[in-house]
């Protein structure tokens, strides 16, 4: 079984809540880069498993704050980074592939160089395909933190940071189907 068949394996086990995107965006990442290295797709497979082990030090995203709000972006990173790096290094990764990993995950939120580019596209890509209607069923249920205005720009930012045309592209239909869907439960 290979590491990125274990980090798979972890997914499914530890984030119930979580696996469908984190899953769906290791698939976009292959879409967008079928001969990526396997340190990008384990980037993309686990970018948000810090969510699953929740802690004193787990970061909490309040939307009033901006959706892009860079001081929990880094910490929910970071956070990330180190927590699928200790599970890497208990599987035997070489020091080298958890470094790169970890430099991938760290840049999710806002990319970077083409690689980092490639795993935030494709946390977008999953976000619009899998995650909409999670936020919209918090919409709806009067969750207070995500009103209609919280949601759109989540919709809104997670759509316009992509930086790779052709993610853009493929996400622009996603998209638009998320806003026709707030609008529908707004009027």
């Amino acid at each position: 079984m290979t590491l990125r068949d274990q980090a798979r394996e972890w997914v499914n086990l530890h984030y119930e809540h979580g696996r469908v995107h984190l899953l769906q965006a290791e698939a976009w990442l292959q879409r967008l880069k079928p001969d990526a290295s396997e340190e990008i797709l384990i980037a993309a497979l686990t970018h948000d498993m810090e969510r699953a082990f929740p802690g004193p030090d787990s970061p909490s995203l309040d939307p009033k704050d901006g959706v892009d709000n860079p001081g929990y972006n880094n910490a929910h990173s970071e956070r990330s980074a180190r927590v699928v790096s200790d599970y890497l290094l208990e599987r035997g990764a070489s020091q080298k592939s958890i470094e790169e990993v970890a430099r991938l995950i760290r840049a999710h939120e806002y990319g970077g160089d083409e690689e980092e580019n490639l795993v935030q596209a494709a946390d977008s890509l999953s976000f619009l395909e899998v995650n909409v209607n999670v936020f919209l069923r918090w919409m709806v249920a009067g969750d207070e933190k995500w009103d209609a205005d919280a949601v759109r720009a989540k919709f809104n930012w997670m759509y316009e940071r992509i930086q790779i045309p052709e993610a853009r592209e493929l996400a622009r239909p996603l998209y638009e189907e998320a806003l026709q869907k707030l609008e529908s439960l707004t009027g």
